[in-house]
């Protein structure tokens, strides 16, 4: 391999995000350095993945099946490799799916990101999440106090933190509540609010909404892989919030009617369980790199309920599209 190509391997690959990142590097491969001719072959990337909620992996790129707490196995992986960059993924995702398993997913959101972070030195891209603010009514940044109310929430604050305290080149996002389709290869995560909104109107079930004023802050799950990108290219490192537009749970249910169906039924109701989550987040330290939002939340549920409209997705009620359900179900066998 020549000095103007990276490896690049993605730990957690298979997943809703990884499926797109995975191609969307490898096209992106001239412009990850501005070294790379346009001629030159694309970046070299590895996918690294337990496949958890997939029966084997399809894509045309090199793959590993292994398990993130089998450090040996992912030691040798990594000295075999030896990527310049190790995009990290691999996460137990959601409040519901942590709480299952409080101690499985401290090893699999903190422990696993501690290890990586001793035992590898070159550049690592982290996913964290906007959950680590918990509650909070005024527009936050990166300065802003953290306040985790979850077991999903508090690992991944410290996994962040002690990557960013302890690694040498490290990018860590903040990602806001994801929705859309990834590829055509990764699942469908249906247990994502605008996605579930979705769903359920192009089945003409009425969306029942509690409560409704707290803010979520949206991205599209092509938008990561378009910022950690962007990231590799220009070299960014440090902590950034990424998201695309912040609604109100009222305001994302009546924008998806409008979008999908609009004769679709609202209906707010009082909350039936308390959750003290509300936050809406500035992305203006990421977006100063020269990153921007491309996908609106009006494309991604266009092309989700088209998907959805179509029958596209063999079995909607199969558990594999909710971590939560599939987790549980997992973990009662």
């Amino acid at each position: 391999m020549g000095e103007t190509m990276q490896r690049i391997m993605i730990v957690g690959g298979a997943g809703y995000v990884g499926g797109y990142l995975t191609d969307y590097l490898d096209i992106r491969a001239p412009r990850i350095s501005s070294k790379i001719p346009s001629s030159s072959p694309q970046n070299e990337v590895l996918v690294y993945d337990k496949l958890v909620y997939e029966n084997r992996y399809l894509k045309n790129v090199p793959f590993r099946c292994g398990d993130i707490r089998d450090t040996d196995k992912l030691k040798g992986t990594i000295d075999e490799w030896k990527p310049d960059v190790i995009v990290w993924l691999a996460a137990i995702v959601g409040d519901g799916a942590c709480q299952l398993d409080p101690q499985l997913t401290n090893e699999v959101n903190y422990e696993s990101v501690k290890w990586l972070s001793d035992n590898y030195k070159g550049k690592i891209v982290f996913t964290s999440t906007c959950s680590v603010y918990g509650e909070n009514d005024d527009l936050i940044n990166e300065e802003a106090e953290t306040n985790p109310l979850s077991v999903y929430a508090s690992t991944k604050l410290m996994a962040e933190q002690y990557l960013l305290e302890n690694s040498d080149n490290c990018l860590v996002f903040r990602l806001g509540t994801l929705f859309g389709v990834s590829d055509r290869h990764s699942r469908v995560r249906l247990d994502l609010v605008a996605n579930i909104l979705t769903l359920k109107v192009v089945r003409g079930e009425p969306l029942s909404v509690f409560g409704g004023e707290q803010w979520r802050p949206l991205l599209h799950v092509k938008d990561v892989a378009r910022a950690i990108g962007h990231g590799l290219e220009k070299d960014i490192s440090g902590l950034y919030n990424l998201h695309s537009e912040n609604y109100t749970i009222k305001q994302l249910a009546k924008k998806i009617v409008q979008e999908v169906d609009e004769n679709g039924i609202i209906n707010y109701e009082d909350m039936p369980f308390e959750d003290l989550r509300n936050y809406k987040v500035s992305s203006d330290l990421y977006r100063s790199t020269g990153w921007s939002p491309k996908f609106t939340l009006e494309s991604g549920v266009s092309e989700l309920a088209s998907i959805l409209g179509e029958g596209r997705i063999k079995d909607i009620s199969d558990s594999v599209y909710s971590n939560v359900k599939f987790l549980k179900e997992a973990i009662d066998a």
